[in-house]
């Protein structure tokens, strides 16, 4: 990064390594939960609490007589009366007891729908905390002048804290959506015109590409009911408007879903019927159309290069599986701990590293009280509604490993074969370049990382004063 603003604090650099954990104060994928408010009342995006409401997680409890674990549907509908949304970019007071107040102001953050930044401003300081963030550079020039931004961007007021999400720190460069899109485009376009596709969008934050993929198609994409009800969800009855009529939480609302023109509805690219070119039902239950070997696989991937290599994104930032209704495993005490951690030892079939990384996971999940995914939907399992403890250990062993982005090299094909897997950078996260100029827009005092991935910054001793002077060094 020649000329690349560097992570500069301007006024003071943290050299401290101590890290923030990417809770994200959040319930949905990156999508922050605002702020806690008098009487325990939760504020966020009126799109962030309709899709909230309608997700279904299933955390798990160990039958140890049975030696399985057991899911209890956890939904978050006992929320609703507690959710009080707020809009976007609008400044909002918040008095956390009486004579305490605050404002907050929301900001679209780039990532899915309701991912949001927070400002929170009182008693003299200001803080800005990103949550999941993709600042692209149209994404800094548009954020840069918001109206409820441009006294900190200008120089008028200082941003005291930057709680920046560092999910990628390495210098590498990453492709924008609209350019991944477009090389998707590009690609799909070689392919017959009766291909069948299946998308594999395991989380929030690919609507764009379906949007796009099935303009370009001109077909719709089958999506299961829970997927479809989430999305309904986006376009919800305006009391403000005739009852015919809808209001969209979210810019890509209408497209996904449909909308009412005049007397005419118009139809969204996500719909329930199988017989379509494009699905992107959930991978634990698919369609048998969307099961056949004769099917292109297109997967995103964070970024791609001229060599072939492509980084995965598996497990960055969170999010598990949003829109797969999958099994999760919390370590609720000590001895709970000791007997998963026997379990492990027990796998010798697995390697050492695996079962160190697995025991680790264990352990931060039992410090920071936060569930893990056992990346394990309810329709892959035997009873759709338990597992063997061994299977469940080693479907963490398998996501601990695929959680920090490597660069791999994929397979090269002859021009001649189309292959049966699409890949495309599409990164819901910053590149290092980027986080650098949202950086140098705001000039803070002071920058906190929040990372996925504690360890492996304590390890490497890494720091927002060692990424600023490798900034100086570029």
């Amino acid at each position: 990064m020649a000329s690349s603003p560097s992570f500069q604090t301007y006024e003071s650099i943290s050299s401290d390594t101590t890290l923030m954990h990417h809770h994200h104060w959040r319930a949905f994928s990156a999508m922050p939960t605002a702020i806690i408010s008098p009487g325990s009342k939760v504020s966020d995006l009126p799109s962030t609490r309709e899709i909230l409401l309608r997700l279904e997680r299933y955390p798990c409890r160990i039958n140890y007589a049975r030696g399985i674990l057991e899911a209890r549907q956890q939904t978050y509908k006992h929320l609703s009366k507690v959710i009080k949304p707020l809009p976007l970019e609008s400044p909002t007071t918040i008095e956390l007891r009486p004579g305490n107040c605050i404002q907050v102001t929301l900001f679209d953050a780039n990532h899915c729908p309701g991912s949001v930044m927070f400002l929170i401003e009182g008693h003299g300081k200001a803080i800005l905390y990103t949550g999941d963030v993709r600042c692209e550079p149209w994404f800094v020039n548009a954020i840069t002048r918001s109206p409820a931004l441009i006294e900190y961007t200008c120089g008028i007021k200082t941003i005291d804290t930057i709680y920046l999400d560092t999910s990628f720190v390495d210098d590498i460069p990453f492709q924008t959506k609209a350019e991944g899109i477009a090389q998707l485009l590009h690609k799909v376009a070689r392919y017959p015109k009766d291909s069948v596709f299946y998308i594999q969008a395991w989380t929030c934050g690919y609507e764009d590409v379906w949007i796009a993929l099935s303009k370009a198609l001109n077909s719709p994409i089958h999506v299961d009911d829970y997927k479809l009800r989430i999305y309904n969800s986006l376009n919800t009855s305006s009391s403000e408007t005739r009852p015919s009529s809808s209001a969209q939480l979210t810019s890509t609302a209408a497209a996904l879903t449909g909308f009412m023109c005049g007397n005419t509805p118009q139809s969204g690219c996500l719909t329930s019927e199988q017989n379509v070119r494009l699905h992107s039902c959930e991978s634990g239950n698919m369609c048998p159309i969307a099961i056949r070997s004769s099917v292109v696989r297109i997967q995103p991937v964070v970024a791609s290069f001229s060599d072939g290599a492509v980084i995965q994104e598996a497990g960055i930032g969170g999010g598990g599986e949003d829109l797969e209704r999958e099994m999760e495993l919390g370590v609720p005490n000590q001895s709970d701990l000791e007997i998963l951690l026997k379990i492990i030892d027990a796998l010798k079939s697995t390697t050492e590293e695996a079962r160190d990384e697995c025991a680790r996971a264990l352990m931060n999940a039992l410090a920071s009280g936060r569930d893990l995914q056992l990346n394990m939907s309810l329709s892959s399992t035997k009873d759709a509604h338990s597992t063997d403890l061994q299977r469940a250990i080693l479907s963490i062993i398998n996501s601990q490993l695929m959680a920090i982005p490597i660069r791999t090299k994929v397979e090269q094909r002859s021009e001649t074969t189309l292959p049966n897997i699409i890949r495309f950078p599409y990164s819901r996260h910053s590149s290092y370049a980027e986080l650098c100029d949202l950086v140098s827009a705001f000039k803070p005092r002071d920058i906190w990382p929040c990372t996925f991935h504690l360890e492996t910054w304590q390890n490497n001793a890494m720091s927002i004063e060692a990424l600023d002077k490798r900034g100086h060094h570029n």
